[in-house]
């Protein structure tokens, strides 16, 4: 049950890049988490675009648009392999939907937060790492 969240100023995305963005991080998180492709974990990676008001991000050295990715996921779900491979992946999908190219890696920070167990809330019930094995290897076993 992982979520994204991109916070980027308004207008940075190109159109297409606005209309794909998010499906594309969730897509990407949920390969590096290792979650199977489910109809579950599909409907349960929330993705989240929050775009900033023209001068809402800036830097001493600049006003170019800077990209700040926040993946929140159960504690233990991804290795910092894993994180690593994140980490590229999303870059280069915040790059695109940007237009901008693959040299201007600084401008996309990837921040993990990561809920200790006994935190993570959903459906009206505290939502366990042994609850969401047990659902992925229940649609593991139905692909």
């Amino acid at each position: 049950m992982p979520m994204i969240e991109l916070t980027a100023p308004v207008d940075a995305l190109t159109p297409a890049g606005r209309k794909t963005i998010q499906r594309d991080l969730a897509s990407a998180l949920l390969r590096w988490e290792g979650a199977p492709d489910s109809e579950f974990f599909r409907a349960n990676a929330w993705t989240y675009l929050h775009e900033l008001p023209a001068g809402a991000q800036t830097t001493l050295e600049d006003d170019a648009p800077r990209f700040r990715v926040n993946v929140t996921v159960p504690e233990g779900a991804l290795s910092d392999e894993r994180k690593a491979g994140l980490v590229q992946e999303a870059t280069g999908i915040v790059l695109e939907a940007a237009g901008l190219p693959a040299q201007d890696v600084a401008r996309v920070w990837v921040l993990f937060r990561e809920q200790p167990e006994g935190t993570w809330g959903a459906a009206g019930r505290i939502v366990r790492v042994a609850d969401l094995a047990a659902i992925a290897k229940r649609d593991a076993a139905g692909a």
